[in-house]
């Protein structure tokens, strides 16, 4: 469950695998400190989700370094940008990761806030009230970070699929 909480953050099993088990090394440092005002699952699904948005900031980071590094003439190993090939159909595949890409751009483009919302409610199924649990936030206020995730991603993939005619 930690791994594909992860996973639907990060898009990369590798690194779900690794914050997955950050995330218990951080639950084992913890434990002691856990209130009990809320589930255990609640309370690791948190920190799955807290590592999971701290990795993003840090490929961020890390990317706008690159950038720099490329303006400068230093470039990053070739080797890294060649994918083997996953699937039987090469037009499948090309179709599939077009599709995955343009979705994680548009999760990706969401204010952190609603990307944690929209995938802990549709992506996990989480309640309203877990979600408030899990963000420490109110209900009413999941329910308009859901909703406006859900209308920035609308907008966001219309103007995609628009431009593609």
């Amino acid at each position: 469950m930690v791994v594909n909480t992860c996973y639907r953050f990060v898009f990369n099993r590798e690194d779900a695998e690794d914050l997955a088990q950050e995330v218990f090394i951080e639950v084992h440092r913890s434990l002691d400190r856990f209130r009990e005002e809320s589930k255990l699952s609640t309370w690791i699904y948190r920190i799955a989700v807290t590592k999971s948005l701290d990795h993003l900031r840090r490929l961020k980071r890390k990317k706008r370094f690159s950038s720099l590094r490329r303006i400068i003439g230093v470039d990053d190993d070739p080797a890294d940008s060649i994918a083997a090939p996953d699937r039987e159909n090469p037009a499948d595949a090309l179709t599939d990761k077009e599709r995955v890409a343009v979705m994680r751009d548009a999760l990706d483009s969401l204010p952190d806030n609603q990307k944690t919302a929209f995938l802990l409610s549709k992506q996990d199924g989480y309640s309203n009230q877990e979600i408030a649990d899990i963000l420490q936030t109110t209900v009413p206020a999941v329910e308009s970070l859901v909703h406006r995730a859900k209308k920035n991603l609308q907008g966001r993939l219309q103007k995609y699929y628009d431009s593609d005619r």
